[in-house]
């Protein structure tokens, strides 16, 4: 007889499992992602609450906007005030863990699932996965795509459209297929984005506390 609490514990670990052999889908899980894409407008302010039962962790603030497809959803973390834009996927066969701050444009793919590069071994149906990681403070652009095993910097920004299958550093610009660093952020940065806070302020009255 096949362990299926075993073979999901393969899965989380990176090792080689067989999806068809895992324990049923968590009926919890199904529920809490059914009521987030099918909620109405007037439920806008609270339906991501309705992802925290199936969530691995989820801090406080979280925004994230339907439709959202998520494979496993005990093997994602998400740190405090974390935003996804619509039509985003997560395959989370291995732990996928997000930063305080992070946000994602639409359509954005963090896959942590991968298939034998041997068709002779792929063909057999088994399948592996390694976990993601991305840091506080991160911005990535419209349609990014994640590849499974990286990491991604705190504070850095990825540019629409790249897709990431090396690790990228922290506080840095980086786009293209594959990703590359373009350059990184500078205090120029800093205080370009700082005068045009204090525009927006004189413009608008509306105040923020005070940036150094």
């Amino acid at each position: 007889m096949i362990d299926k609490q075993h073979m999901k514990d393969r899965m989380c670990e990176g090792k080689l499992y067989i999806g068809s052999h895992l324990p049923p889908e968590d009926e919890i899980k199904e529920a809490c992602l059914d009521r987030f894409n099918n909620a109405p407008r007037s439920e806008a302010a609270v339906r991501t609450e309705y992802l925290r039962p199936m969530l691995g962790g989820m801090g406080k603030n979280c925004y994230i906007e339907p439709r959202l497809h998520v494979d496993h959803g005990y093997n994602v973390f998400l740190g405090d005030n974390v935003y996804f834009n619509t039509g985003c996927i997560i395959l989370d066969q291995c732990p996928i863990t997000i930063g305080d701050n992070t946000l994602f444009g639409p359509r954005v793919s963090l896959l942590g699932a991968l298939h034998p590069i041997d068709a002779v071994i792929r063909n057999l149906l088994v399948e592996g996965g390694k976990p993601i990681t991305i840091g506080k403070d991160c911005w990535f652009g419209g349609d990014v795509t994640v590849c499974p095993g990286v990491t991604v910097g705190d504070g850095t920004v990825i540019g629409a459209g790249s897709v990431i299958t090396k690790d990228i550093p922290a506080n840095v610009i980086a786009v293209g297929n594959p990703c590359k660093v373009l350059r990184p952020i500078t205090e120029e940065d800093h205080k370009y984005w700082k005068a045009q806070l204090e525009e927006f302020t004189s413009d608008t009255g509306i105040s923020f506390p005070e940036i150094s």
